[in-house]
């Protein structure tokens, strides 16, 4: 079992007193804290090892491309891709999956095609879907949810048809928690020859991922959401899909000769990857995942299992309060509503008592209205999450139901 309280000392925001009082870090789903190891890389690069990648001959810059390219096999064997030119560097999710709907509607997407979203996705797996069917006549269609918040998935297959091009749907969710079973969605998927995309930016951080046993055709996620630097995200797409796809964007590093009659494009996986990158936070995104492999991803899971368990039991015994979202596979991530309070209110009034929690939508806007409510408090638990501050949490919870 983790030692969480072993493990807070590697992570230097926690030693921190907000309003007086000592940070509780309860809004993990949005971004998680930063461990040391993660930190002092930032801090050498910045210092000793500044300067451009791939392009130079001088010292630094060849010692800044092999760190670089580290990190992208290190993500290959994070998430068992088969090739290292597999792993795309982006911005975030938002970007992957902007990237992939872009490039695979160009290539792919027709008047009549049909993509296929669920009930309970992010913005991010929504916006830029609805843009590319704007562009080509494809149809939207949206797999539902039931009351518990969970994927109605005998709906889901009689959505799917030879008109299907590609499903994209959210592995865990960031509002309900609920992890899907996206496996065999997947299989489900490919039987009418449909391409299946994962987000699995709320799932990296919290279980095991074996793209090659999933067989999804992309996955996403972002170094942010697994204590990694902010601005770095991941795109992982099966090598001939990846081929067949057009660039995303133009620029330095993907191509491979530019005429002003022509410009040919560079191999995978530069072909995607056009401009200076985050070096550093891409550098640093090494030292993240490594830091989870050590402690082992079943163990974090069996971990924050524990939490959600408990904090679910306890908040359960508030009389007024409702959780949204209660099936039965969930990630740690407890989405509410008080009868007699706001959201906003909630949080406001949490964080007066160091406690930090997120209010609002989510980015799931369409969720909040099949749920009927304008919004929820949502706290999501992590590694260095303990009982003892769930325990102040809840007590928390009934000083501002009784103030509200």
């Amino acid at each position: 079992m983790l030692n969480s309280k072993e493990l807070r000392k590697d992570f230097p925001a926690l030693n921190q007193l907000v309003h007086k009082h000592p940070l509780i870090y309860f809004d993990n789903a949005a971004s998680t804290l930063k461990p040391l190891t993660v930190i002092n890389r930032l801090q050498q690069h910045y210092s000793y090892e500044t300067a451009n990648i791939h392009r130079g001959v001088h010292f630094l810059s060849e010692q800044g491309t092999v760190f670089y390219e580290e990190t992208r096999q290190k993500v290959k064997e994070f998430i068992n891709a088969g090739h290292g030119h597999e792993i795309i560097f982006t911005k975030g999710t938002t970007e992957s999956i902007n990237l992939v709907a872009q490039c695979f509607a160009e290539k792919f997407l027709q008047a009549g095609d049909e993509i296929i979203l669920s009930h309970m996705e992010h913005h991010s797996n929504i916006v830029p879907w609805q843009m590319v069917a704007e562009k080509t006549g494809a149809l939207i269609k949206v797999i539902p949810i039931d009351d518990a918040g969970e994927l109605i998935l005998h709906e889901y297959t009689k959505l799917l048809s030879e008109k299907t091009k590609i499903v994209s749907v959210v592995h865990s969710s960031n509002t309900l928690g609920t992890i899907n079973p996206i496996k065999e969605m997947i299989r489900s998927a490919h039987l009418v020859g449909a391409k299946f995309m994962v987000d699995a930016a709320q799932s990296i951080a919290h279980m095991p991922i074996d793209v090659q046993d999933l067989d999804c055709d992309f996955l996403a996620f972002s170094s942010h959401k697994i204590y990694g630097p902010t601005g770095v995200g991941v795109l992982y797409g099966k090598e001939a899909l990846l081929n067949a796809l057009p660039p995303y964007q133009g620029g330095g590093d993907m191509i491979d000769r530019v005429t002003f009659e022509k410009t040919t494009y560079n191999d995978l996986p530069h072909k995607f990857e056009a401009g200076t990158p985050h070096i550093a936070g891409v550098i640093a995104l090494k030292n993240a995942l490594e830091y989870v492999a050590d402690l082992g991803l079943n163990e974090i899971l069996r971990y924050e299992d524990q939490l959600l368990a408990y904090a679910t039991a306890e908040i359960s015994k508030i009389s007024g309060l409702q959780i949204i979202g209660t099936g039965k596979k969930k990630s740690a991530v407890i989405s509410f509503v008080m009868q007699g309070a706001h959201p906003h209110d909630i949080g406001t009034l949490l964080d007066q008592q160091g406690i930090a929690i997120r209010t609002g939508h989510h980015c799931t806007q369409p969720l909040m209205e099949r749920f009927n409510v304008p919004a929820t408090a949502r706290a999501s638990f992590t590694i260095y999450n303990t009982t003892e501050e769930i325990d102040q949490f809840i007590q928390a919870l009934k000083k501002i139901k009784d103030i509200l």
